[in-house]
C-alpha cells in the first residue's frame, strides 16, 4: 500500500492507499498510530482508477510525500502513478483516418509528451524500435516492456490483470493496441472475456484497435458462446476494426467444436463496417442477411451448418470477397443443405473478386465434384478447397475426367477425405499442387464428413 506523510511545523501525518480493481482502501492518522480505515467502491475498475489518481494528485498539492510502497508494494506495478491520460480529439481524429500513418502517430506522440503523458514516450519508443536491428532492437525492447509495465494502470486499466495472466494477449503499435486476442485458460478461470472486450473498445490505448480474436469465453458447463461478447460490442461498436475472430481455441483440446456456439451475428456487421476479414468458429450459426462491402475474406468452421447459415452465405453481399470457406459438417450434428442450396456461389453470384474458394468438411462432396467442372465460379479460381469430405474413389475419378477444367488452379486440396492409394493417384497432377494425404478409412456403409462433434 503506498504511503505519503505530511511532516510541517506540528503537524506529522500518514496517508495510504491502496487499489483492487473496482474498489480502493484508504487509512490515514498521525505518524506512530494506526490511523483510521475506510473502503470504497464503484462501478468499475476506470472509475476506481479515477478516482485513486485524483485523490493521490490532491496529496500531492497538499504536501504529502510518498516514503514508500508498504507491505507487499511493487514500485513497478503501475498503481500509484498520478499521471492522468490526455487526448487530443483533433490528432485522434486524424490517426482514425489513415491508421496506417506514421507521422500521424508520431505528431500526436510529440503533443502527449508535452502534456507529460507516457505514452507519448511509448510511441517514441515504439517508432524507434521499428527502425533498430541487432543489439539496439533488443535493448529497445526491453525499454519498451519496461515502461509499459511501469505505465500499466494508465496504458491498460483493469485489463492489467488479466494480460499478466496471459489470458489477454496484446500487441502494440506506435502506442496503442493494434491486435488483441483474449480468452480463459482454464475452466474455472474468473476472467469475464466480455468485459474485457467492453474494456478494451473503450479504452484509450483500444481506440485504434484493427484486430480481435475471442477464445473461451465460458466453458464451466461444458458449452462456450459468444452472445456476451456481441453484446459488449454491441455497447461499445469497433468501427474500425478489420480483423475479427470468434472461436479462436483449439479443439478438442479446449473443448469440441460443436460445444461452443456461434449464435446470432446478424448484429454484428453494422458494427464493423470496414472488416476486411471474419471468422467464425462453432455450433449454432445464425448469420442473417450478411452486408460487409469490404470484407475480403470469410472463414466458418462448424460441426454442422444449419440451412438457415447456408442461405445467408449463398446471397451474402460482400463484393471485394477473396476468400471463401465453408465447413459443412455431419449430419448428426445438425449439418442442412447440399448443392442446390450453394448454386449461387457456384454461380459467382456477388462474387468477382473471389480468387479462393473452400466448400469443406462436406457429406456431399461426391455430389459436388460432379458440378464443378461446369460451374461458373471456377475460372477465377485460383485455389479450391474440398478437404474434411467425403470424396471417394468414384468422385476422384469424376474429378480426373474433366482434369481440363480444373488445370488452371495453383491449388487443390482433398486432404482428410476417403481416397485409397488409387484415388489418390487419380488426382495426383489436377492443379499446379495437389494435396491429397492423410486420408481417412472408406466405409461404403458409412460416410461423415471429418469434423463433427
Amino acid at each position: 500500500m503506498p504511503r505519503y506523510e505530511f511532516k510541517e511545523g506540528s503537524s506529522s501525518k500518514f496517508w495510504e492507499i491502496k487499489l483492487e480493481g473496482d474498489s480502493f482502501t484508504t487509512r490515514w492518522g498521525r505518524i506512530g498510530t494506526d490511523g483510521q480505515e475506510k473502503t470504497q467502491s464503484f462501478d468499475s475498475d476506470e472509475k476506481a482508477q479515477k478516482e485513486y489518481d485524483k485523490l493521490v494528485r490532491e496529496k500531492e498539492k497538499k504536501g504529502y510525500e510518498l516514503v514508500g510502497d508498504g507491505e507487499g508494494g511493487d514500485d513497478d506495478d503501475g498503481e500509484g502513478e498520478a499521471v492522468e491520460g490526455k487526448s487530443n480529439p483533433e490528432l485522434e481524429a486524424a490517426i482514425q483516418k489513415d491508421p496506417d500513418n506514421v507521422d500521424a502517430y508520431l505528431v500526436y506522440g510529440d503533443w502527449l509528451q508535452g502534456q507529460g503523458d507516457p505514452r507519448g514516450e511509448l510511441i517514441a519508443l515504439q517508432h524507434a524500435l521499428s527502425k533498430a536491428s541487432g543489439a539496439e532492437a533488443t535493448a529497445l525492447k526491453k525499454q519498451v516492456s519496461a515502461h509499459i509495465k511501469k505505465h500499466k494502470a494508465l496504458l491498460l486499466g483493469s485489463l492489467a490483470k488479466g494480460w499478466s495472466d496471459e489470458e489477454i494477449t496484446l500487441e502494440w503499435h506506435l502506442g496503442f493496441i493494434r491486435s488483441a486476442r483474449l480468452g480463459r485458460k482454464e475452466y474455472d478461470s474468473e476472467f469475464e472475456v466480455a468485459e474485457g472486450v467492453k474494456t478494451l473498445l473503450t479504452h484509450p490505448s483500444g481506440r485504434f484497435l484493427q484486430s480481435l480474436a475471442v477464445g473461451i469465453v465460458d466453458a464451466s458447463d461444458g458449452e462456450n458462446s459468444y452472445e456476451s461478447v456481441l453484446e459488449a460490442m454491441q455497447e461499445a461498436p469497433p468501427t474500425g476494426l478489420k480483423h475479427l475472430f470468434l472461436g479462436d481455441f483449439e479443439y478438442p483440446d479446449e473443448t469440441e467444436i460443436s460445444w461452443s456456439y456461434v449464435n446470432d451475428v446478424s448484429g454484428l456487421y453494422k458494427l464493423t463496417p470496414n472488416l476486411h476479414s471474419l471468422r467464425l468458429r462453432g455450433a449454432g450459426a445464425d448469420l442473417g442477411d450478411i452486408d460487409l462491402p469490404e470484407l475480403r475474406e470469410f472463414t466458418i468452421e462448424t460441426g454442422g451448418l444449419p440451412l438457415g447459415a447456408v442461405k445467408s452465405i449463398a446471397n451474402a453481399k460482400w463484393p471485394k470477397l477473396e476468400k471463401l470457406e465453408v465447413w459443412f459438417g455431419q449430419d448428426s450434428y445438425g449439418a442442412e443443405g447440399g448443392v442446390a442450396d450453394i448454386q449461387p456461389i457456384l454461380d459467382g453470384k456477388g462474387l468477382s473478386n473471389l480468387k479462393s474458394l473452400g466448400l469443406c468438411n462436406s457429406e456431399f462432396t461426391n455430389d459436388l465434384v460432379k458440378v464443378l467442372p461446369t460451374a461458373k465460379v471456377l475460372p477465377q479460381l485460383q485455389k479450391l478447397d474440398l478437404s474434411r469430405g467425403c470424396l471417394t474413389d468414384d468422385g476422384a475419378k469424376t474429378l480426373a475426367e474433366n482434369a481440363a477444367a480444373f488445370k488452371h488452379l495453383k491449388h487443390l486440396d482433398l486432404t482428410e477425405n476417403t481416397l485409397t492409394d488409387a484415388g489418390e493417384k487419380l488426382v495426383a497432377k489436377l492443379a499446379g499442387t495437389v494435396a491429397a494425404g492423410n486420408q481417412r478409412d472408406y466405409d461404403p456403409e458409412y460416410h461423415y464428413a471429418a469434423v463433427g462433434e
